[in-house]
């Protein structure tokens, strides 16, 4: 039988996950109208985040652009908390985690170097799997 001390550390953990549960319930289910450009070596993925739409957070091997050109949202990331208004060109940096939380309806572009063009691909070759 798990002690008090083990009880309260469970109760935590399941706090955290239930938090966590609630603030993605509903993520998954939007369509975003994602769009794939390719171009000589350069991809960008444009994406239409709805108000209060959540970004899972997620790293990349390198330094890579977004490009908000619409709306107003909150980046966050390993190191801190910016909020951004559109037009706004933002640096994500190498091995960072990094969420986007939509204040408002947003127009969002990441913009990646790759020589990959296949759209079922390219997001396994550009993002890094956990623990790599």
């Amino acid at each position: 039988m798990p002690n008090v001390l083990e009880l309260k550390s469970i109760r935590t953990r399941m706090h955290t996950v239930f938090e966590q549960f609630k603030q993605l319930q509903g993520t998954f289910e939007v369509d975003l109208g994602t769009q794939h450009h390719f171009s000589s070596g350069v991809y960008a993925k444009q994406m239409m985040l709805p108000k209060g739409y959540f970004a899972v957070s997620h790293s990349h091997a390198y330094d890579h652009l977004s490009i908000l050109a619409q709306g107003k949202v909150i980046v966050k990331t390993d190191e801190d908390t910016q909020e951004f208004t559109a037009p706004a060109c933002i640096n994500i940096k190498k091995h960072l985690n990094h969420s986007i939380t939509a204040l408002e309806d947003a127009h969002w572009f990441c913009i990646h170097a790759t020589e990959e063009t296949d759209p079922d691909k390219v997001d396994e070759v550009l993002i890094m799997k956990e623990g790599a």
